[in-house]
């Protein structure tokens, strides 16, 4: 027999990977643009990059939300999901990087719609306009798992972080083998990540260059990803 426990980790294996069909593989969240501009140009400099991401904008913008998302479904908080997904969508600074948190959320939420059609937060984040953000369908789907918080987080940092070292792969480019050492580098720094967001009294976004390089990358020439 499964146990409960077990049954939890195998969702949060399922919310980490790739290929759940949300699309996080066309996305490269201005990592494209960083390439272009030559500030990201092998592997050491791509590793940097994503850490200073993972440090910047997942533990103290994305991974918050995450958390305060899995609360507000545990107690059915219609106002504080509301909430949320007001402040993530009027926090992006690109018009692609709003897209990409819009479209991902939507098909998070078609996802859920599939295999938890009876799960009590569905209507609330329905309703949410003009689309359901993606942590916070994300801390949703995690809480409507069963998942624990803590837990549910390292499995969302876990599956951002694999989804950004496949772009850099492919955009860099860089070999198989360095795309593992790089996710080693930034598996290391997600517990850290995770502790920073569970500690945070509230989300914050500010990470301008990486503004900068998403309001680039809309206009980039040549392209491989949406974002």
């Amino acid at each position: 027999m499964t146990t409960s426990t077990e049954s939890s980790l195998l969702h949060l294996l399922w919310l980490a990977s790739p290929a759940l069909p949300v699309g996080g593989f066309s996305y490269s969240e201005g990592l494209e643009a960083a390439v272009d501009a030559g500030v990201v140009h092998d592997e050491a400099s791509a590793g940097d990059w994503l850490l200073n991401q993972l440090e910047l904008v997942q533990a103290r913008a994305e991974l918050p939300v995450a958390a305060a998302a899995h609360a507000a479904t545990l107690a059915l908080d219609e106002a504080k999901l509301a909430a949320l997904n007001a402040w993530t969508l009027q926090t992006r600074e690109t018009s692609e990087s709003l897209q990409q948190v819009q479209q991902m959320g939507r098909s998070l939420l078609v996802w859920m719609q599939g295999l938890v059609a009876d799960a009590p937060v569905l209507p609330l984040l329905q309703q949410l306009r003009p689309a359901p953000a993606w942590p916070v369908v994300m801390g949703a789907a995690a809480a409507s798992r069963g998942a624990a918080l803590e837990p549910a987080l390292q499995a969302i940092a876990f599956g951002w972080a694999e989804n950004l070292t496949q772009a850099a792969v492919r955009c860099v480019p860089l070999g198989q083998t360095a795309g593992q050492r790089l996710l080693a580098r930034l598996v290391q720094a997600v517990p850290q990540a995770v502790a920073t967001a569970l500690a945070a009294p509230e989300p914050l976004a500010f990470a301008p260059l990486l503004g900068i390089r998403g309001a680039r990358h809309e206009t980039q020439y040549s392209r491989l990803f949406r974002s």
